[in-house]
């Protein structure tokens, strides 16, 4: 994505001194995992205007490296990804995934350039994009949209080839519609592998027989798999009234996609405020990060939501009344929804019933209640200094290696709900 997105991945490990003047920086990075479980894809982000200052501009290439790991057979180098997070041309973040065993610290060193390096012949294990409805079937690919907020919402959903941005990991896939709506839909996928592209939302029934997977939730009227929503009376409400609605692609793999979607001036609960969401998944992941940033008076005295559809067949929820997570009992200070059914993502292909497991996951610093209600099962929230935090996660019945039952499901979501309040920590220190 040119001009929007850095990335690079380095195949070599450097030698000392290879680069000469060409070298910006030296960065170790050390990530320590203190729980008793071993950490798969950790993510690991370096916050580059942090621990350099001015010194990131003009880096255009990266190395990461483990040096506990040279002289084994491909454990040099790690792939990692430069972001430029705000579009100035200069990267904010550098990011890579690792795993990281119980109670143990692993240290990275990164290598920045302002010389490109060789790429990296590891296949991508992200990706994100948009592409343009197009009349004679070419659906361009563009960095970004904004639409008046005057249209109607039919009209903004259906110029977007597949309705929206689109992102995944190899194990799971996403789309945010480009409508008032703003609901995160969600792909399964049989075996791990990045198949967006190819699909776009839109799997035939040979590719479906081919193993590429399809669209899996009817959200309807719903939160489905983790929307965000305004809270206005004791029910959730779309993103109506704005003066402007848009969504980018900030990074597109090959570790971590992130894609984001704004409203400008939207009117609501009788004050015009400013809103940005922004969704990010990295590689070996079924959960995504959203951050929500917030303007406008009092903020942090109004309410919002998300949380989890009830599933149209066979519904079973995970809906703790007590929430002993806000007491510091389990879950280390947060709230944790969840559901488990089938449905018909398709009505047109009424034959088509997928399984569906959904959760999400939220600090108790942004909850305010939980709800339940015909169709969701809810978290309230509040902004604290205008951002709000959560994750939302997805499974598919599909998945050969996955989730086979209700059971199952919600013992990985406490698994997953333990690992967001026990994060590996990462550490930075600049060498040069």
């Amino acid at each position: 994505m040119k001009n929007k997105v850095l990335f690079l991945v380095v195949a070599v490990l450097l030698m000392a001194g290879s680069w000469g003047a060409a070298v910006a920086q030296t960065i170790k990075v050390q990530v320590t995992n203190s729980s008793s479980t071993d950490r798969k894809d950790v993510p690991v982000v370096v916050d580059l205007k942090n621990v350099l200052g001015k010194k990131t501009a003009g880096v255009v290439s990266a190395t990461v490296t483990n040096p506990s790991l040279i002289g084994r057979a491909g454990g040099e180098s790690v792939p990692s990804q430069l972001d430029d997070l705000d579009g100035d041309l200069i990267p904010d973040e550098l990011a890579f995934v690792a795993d990281i065993p119980a109670g143990s610290t692993q240290t990275f060193q990164v290598v920045l350039s302002t010389l490109n390096s060789q790429l990296s012949t590891s296949a991508p294990r992200t990706a994100a994009f948009m592409k343009v409805w197009d009349r004679k079937y070419r659906y361009p690919y563009i960095n970004s949209i904004e639409y008046q907020g005057r249209n109607e919402p039919l009209a903004t959903y259906d110029a977007i080839y597949g309705h929206g941005a689109q992102w995944e990991s190899e194990l799971v896939g996403f789309r945010v519609y480009m409508d008032h709506r703003q609901s995160i839909d969600i792909y399964g996928k049989p075996t791990p592998q990045l198949v967006l592209d190819k699909t776009n939302f839109y799997s035939t029934r040979e590719d479906i027989a081919n193993g590429l997977g399809c669209d899996i939730l009817f959200a309807g009227p719903s939160v489905g798999a983790g929307s965000f929503r305004g809270f206005v009376d004791g029910q959730p409400t779309y993103v109506d009234s704005v003066e402007a609605r848009g969504q980018r692609v900030i990074a597109c793999g090959p570790v971590r996609a992130i894609v984001e979607v704004w409203d400008k001036n939207w009117w609501y609960n009788n004050k015009t405020l400013q809103m940005r969401q922004r969704y990010t998944i990295y590689a070996g992941h079924r959960d995504v990060q959203v951050d929500i940033q917030l303007a406008g008076p009092a903020i942090d005295d109004e309410l919002f939501c998300t949380g989890v559809q009830k599933l149209e067949m066979d519904n079973e929820g995970y809906f703790p009344q007590a929430l002993p997570s806000l007491t510091g009992g389990v879950g280390g200070g947060s709230s944790l929804v969840g559901s488990w059914g089938r449905n018909i993502p398709d009505k047109a292909a009424e034959d088509l019933v997928e399984g569906v497991g959904l959760g999400v996951c939220a600090p108790a610093a942004y909850l305010t209640s939980t709800k339940e209600d015909a169709y969701n099962y809810l978290t309230i929230l509040h902004p604290v200094n205008g951002h709000i935090t959560y994750h939302l996660a997805i499974c598919a019945l599909m998945e050969q290696d996955g989730f086979k039952d209700a059971k199952s499901w919600f013992r990985w979501l406490q698994q997953w709900q333990t690992e967001l309040s026990q994060p590996c920590t990462v550490r930075t220190e600049a060498l040069q």
